[in-house]
């Protein structure tokens, strides 16, 4: 193949959700899996040791080229945007759901003591959060979870490297 390592940053680089090594092994198709991840790495370590305006972030269950944290002002600043905050409610909301999914929209009630509906909502139209499905019991709800987007938004590999509660015991203390 030309040159793959072009390829794979091209396509990194033009993507707007991350990839994984087997969805860039779809699309290249004779590359192997060992390479690709190696290309990959190599990436990483590049952009990483270069200190330039992007890194290459392994987050979602793939790869992606973001912009560096530090310089996120310049970038808000050039486009005028406030960052789009989540009201309290709805941080509580998706954190219920982050850690107790997949869940049902009354346990999410319970746990919360209040409705959560407009907050569900919300979450589902800012793609937070989605419908996995119905829970086989009488009336047949709706089970949530959270989506990829989550996985982008918090910057998570996956679920596995949510805070536990000693965690974040020792955060507010």
């Amino acid at each position: 193949m030309e040159d793959l390592r072009a390829i794979i940053e091209t396509l990194l680089f033009a993507s707007d959700t991350p990839l994984g090594v087997d969805r860039i092994k779809d699309i290249l198709g004779e590359a192997e899996r060992t390479e690709i991840a190696q290309i990959i790495a190599d990436l990483k370590r590049e952009h990483d040791e270069r200190k330039g305006g992007f890194q290459l972030c392994e987050v979602a269950s793939g790869y992606q080229f973001r912009t560096r944290p530090d310089l996120a002002l310049w970038i808000k600043k050039m486009r005028g945007l406030k960052p789009s905050m989540l009201s309290p409610a709805a941080l509580e909301t998706l954190a219920v759901i982050a850690y107790r999914q997949p869940v049902v929209k009354a346990d999410i009630d319970r746990v919360r003591g209040v409705d959560v509906s407009g907050t569900l909502k919300g979450l589902l139209e800012k793609k937070l959060v989605r419908m996995l499905g119905r829970k086989d019991v009488p009336g047949k709800p709706i089970v949530y979870g959270t989506s990829k987007k989550f996985l982008e938004v918090f910057n998570l590999k996956d679920l596995s490297e949510l805070p536990t509660l000693r965690e974040l015991k020792e955060l507010q203390e």
